[in-house]
């Protein structure tokens, strides 16, 4: 969707409303206001619940690193649980603190913006700015919809007439939607009205957003400390040489190119196989702690294990010497691959990270092409060591390409045939899908408060267990594909899991369940009354939706500052495996934002919000409870919970921008397609311009401030260069950046002396000239330790160092 707002293929264009018209033709059976009720209650209890146990749980001293682990990390907390009396170190005995029950909303929102970028980071910073940009755009709407637009569908009686006209099923929710409308009303003007309201607000919303969030970036790029990204390019696809190794050759290619502003190198080596054996080796020793600390605590019998799949079968061996074994062998293991790496030149993979003495130079490099040849010598910003994705690195460039088309491939199909499952779940969820599947049930789910709990409640929560392994599943696929950096895959998955919402859960929830067991309804009606039958039942399957954003963005919201999932992980490693403070830090669980699953939900309530904005105004306050409690929410985890695992400037915005971009799009369309069903021939072609309009707008945005998020200006890098010069004069980068993107698995090694000798390069200030060890190669202008040697073919005078 996002490449066909960027391109505007005419061909896309067609299909897609097409598909997308064919969507709206289909009829839903509803939910009444007394089944949403129902799952509103349910939900709100739910949420309540969930607030009330996070309220007692979270003031217990023994839980205090699982709800303010990120104060641990920051070392601005200490366990309350160490000093006085050990019920006092087990349990809050001060019951005042547990009428305030819900004070910690407004402290998660006493933090000014900049000390919470201080704190957390711009991208946490940026990521809340989608919530709040939710409300600035959906709080002014809801009020003029609720003002102007309910009223007028209110005031009609279409729905009762189309009763007459075909068997439709309709509630008192949907006589305030534009299905009471009747055809050929001059009312419709109102929605067009409307529309054009809602989609400039909206654009004005997004450019000032566009506007802040880009000078937030430039801002924090210019205030922030020194990192290593900020001189470091990451260059890939290095040709391969008969004469020289991977880091002569890039070193002597930089020297020759970038001959004022090179300062060192490290090239990639392949240690996947090293880090997997490394990995194996702390599951074994988390093992062993366990077993030593269960010995410790009862000594009168050694623990025991069967050595078979999951302990389940094989010989029975003692347990501790086992493992001690195991390590020791993985130990030895661990040792040969790490000298076969160092020593291996297959190895060495054609890719560098290349470091410079300036941010300008690392800039100049970054954006600039550096060979005749596009596809060699290719360099990009390195992301920032944390941000890395190491595996990835190993994969050559050149297999990239058939690497995603190949999940191009699988993507589609798992997007189109994922509907299967989903159409299956929301038939059984619906009452007459119970009846036919279970006929004995049927005494039971008649009972009123049974019925309104399966079409109100039911339905929200299938959906939402169908969606628990999608993200995982979209995140390999993401590895799969090669990317390099943690932002860049969560960023791709994203990108993946918005466009599956659209199509699973937004059309395919409107194309499947109770809809295909309505066709029949139309099948019997004449050709000229079907258009009519739709025109009116297309807003009905709003209430759905309702019980979705009350399952998903309320109680879902709710259980998520619970975190049931790590408190529960970190009492079990507290009690099996924590011998000392490093090893109950460890312990904590803190997790992230999660950008790859929480940006494209935000999405969908976005979509289903302007979609629905003209059409049935009534989901609109539960979309802004939505927003302002998920607001609240994440505010109090990012500065209490969630350590990010990378910083990467708020570079997901333009992402953020263009997907709000296609929900007000795809609302234009839905619009138009339903407009032509009431036969509003006068008043529909004005809708045409919307899109247009938007598309427009889009492209501004990008052409305006996207430049931003995709490059770093050269004045700023040369004014941060200047400036922190005449700070510190004397700062020594080059072993600040030497060993910033040393390998994981190196690290904390202690002959990692003999690896940087190997993978990084080298680099002194005298500008004599010295030989390469290639025939075909003039010399370059500064001395190599690596391949300082002088070449036979070359004259004395020149091995001599004279011009």
């Amino acid at each position: 969707m996002e490449k066909f707002i960027e391109y505007g293929d005419l061909f896309v264009f067609n299909v897609f409303y097409k598909v997308f018209v064919l969507v709206l033709f289909l009829k839903v059976q509803m939910a009444t206001l007394a089944d949403i009720a129902v799952s509103g209650a349910i939900n709100l209890l739910s949420a309540f619940i969930f607030l009330l146990a996070f309220a007692i749980l979270r003031l217990q001293p023994f839980n205090d690193r699982v709800y303010f682990p990120k104060w641990y990390l920051k070392g601005l907390r200490s366990s309350p649980s160490r000093s006085g009396a050990f019920v006092r170190r087990v349990v809050n005995l001060d019951f005042r603190s547990y009428i305030r029950f819900l004070n910690w909303m407004p402290e998660a929102l006493k933090m000014p913006e900049p000390e919470l970028i201080d704190h957390a980071g711009l991208d946490s910073a940026v990521y809340l700015r989608i919530y709040l940009m939710g409300l600035k755009i959906f709080v002014p709407i809801t009020f003029l919809a609720w003002a102007i637009l309910v009223p007028v569908n209110y005031t009609n009686n279409a729905l009762e007439a189309a009763k007459m006209v075909a068997d439709v099923t309709a509630s008192d929710i949907d006589k305030l939607s534009i299905s009471n409308i009747p055809l050929k009303s001059q009312r419709f003007w109102t929605h067009i009205v409307m529309a054009y309201a809602f989609t400039f607000w909206t654009c004005y919303v997004l450019l000032r957003e566009y506007e802040k969030v880009a000078s937030m970036r430039l801002q924090f790029l210019s205030s922030e400390r020194r990192r290593p990204d900020q001189f470091t390019v990451l260059v890939r696809n290095v040709p391969p040489d008969p004469d020289e190794t991977v880091s002569e050759l890039v070193e002597h290619f930089f020297l020759v190119n970038h001959p004022d502003h090179y300062l060192t190198h490290r090239v990639v080596c392949n240690a996947n196989k090293l880090a997997s054996l490394v990995k194996k080796k702390k599951k074994k020793q988390n093992w062993l702690d366990y077993y030593q600390l269960k010995y410790s605590r009862d000594q009168s019998q050694r623990p025991q294990m069967k050595t078979g799949f999951l302990g389940l079968w094989g010989g029975k061996v003692d347990a501790i010497d086992y493992h001690i074994s195991e390590i020791e062998k993985l130990s030895e293991e661990i040792e040969e691959e790490r000298k076969r790496v160092l020593k291996d030149p297959k190895s060495i993979m054609p890719a560098a990270f290349v470091s410079f003495k300036t941010r300008w130079g690392a800039a100049v490099c970054a954006q600039t092409q550096q060979s005749r040849n596009p596809t060699l010598w290719l360099t990009e910003w390195a992301a920032e060591p944390r941000d890395v994705y190491w595996q990835n690195l190993a994969i050559p460039y050149m297999s990239l390409k058939v690497r995603r088309l190949i999940i191009g491939v699988a993507f589609f199909f798992l997007t189109f045939f994922f509907m299967i499952p989903i159409a299956s779940v929301q038939a059984l969820a619906s009452i007459e899908g119970i009846e036919k599947r279970a006929p004995f049930l049927k005494s039971v789910i008649e009972i009123k408060f049974i019925k309104s709990v399966i079409q109100g409640f039911l339905p929200g929560i299938a959906l939402k267990l169908f969606l628990i392994f999608l993200p995982t599943i979209l995140m390999i696929m993401s590895k799969f594909e090669g990317f390099v950096s943690l932002s860049s895959l969560e960023r791709r998955s994203a990108t993946r899991y918005y466009i599956f919402l659209i199509i699973n859960v937004f059309l395919g929830s409107i194309l499947t369940g109770a809809a295909f067991e309505q066709l029949n309804s139309f099948i019997n009606q004449s050709a000229n009354e079907i258009p009519k039958t739709i025109g009116v039942a297309v807003p009905m399957k709003a209430t759905f939706f309702i019980t979705y954003i009350m399952v998903d963005g309320w109680a879902g919201i709710a259980g998520e500052v619970l975190m049931l999932k790590p408190l529960i992980l970190y009492h079990l490693k507290n009690f099996f495996l924590v011998k000392t403070e490093k090893d109950r830090e460890e312990a904590m669980d803190p997790g992230s934002v999660g950008f790859n699953t929480g940006e494209p939900r935000i999405q969908l309530y976005f979509l289903l919000g302007l979609v629905y904005a003209t059409v049935t105004p009534l989901l609109l306050p539960f979309i802004i409870i939505f927003f302002a409690f998920a607001f609240a929410v994440f505010r109090h985890q990012i500065i209490n919970v969630y350590n990010q695992e990378y910083e990467s400037g708020a570079a997901f915005w333009p992402d953020v921008h263009g997907r709000v971009i296609t929900a007000l799009v795809i609302s234009q369309l839905s619009l138009m397609g339903l407009m032509s069903t009431k036969q509003a021939a006068q008043s529909t072609p004005f809708l045409i311009a919307l899109p247009v309009l938007t598309i427009w707008f889009h492209r501004f945005c990008n052409g305006r401030h996207k430049s931003a998020f995709v490059k770093y200006p050269l004045q700023e890098a040369m004014m941060k260069d200047t400036l922190e010069r005449a700070r510190d004069p004397n700062f020594n980068l080059k072993a600040y950046l030497q060993s910033a993107y040393v390998h994981p698995v190196f690290k904390g090694d202690d002959d990692d002396i003999d690896e940087d000798d190997l993978l990084s390069g080298k680099m002194e200030t005298d500008s004599v000239l010295v030989p390469t060890k290639r025939q075909s190669r003039r010399n370059t202008p500064a001395p190599s330790k690596i391949s300082g040697g002088s070449s036979p073919s070359l004259p004395e005078t020149v091995k001599n160092g004279e011009p």
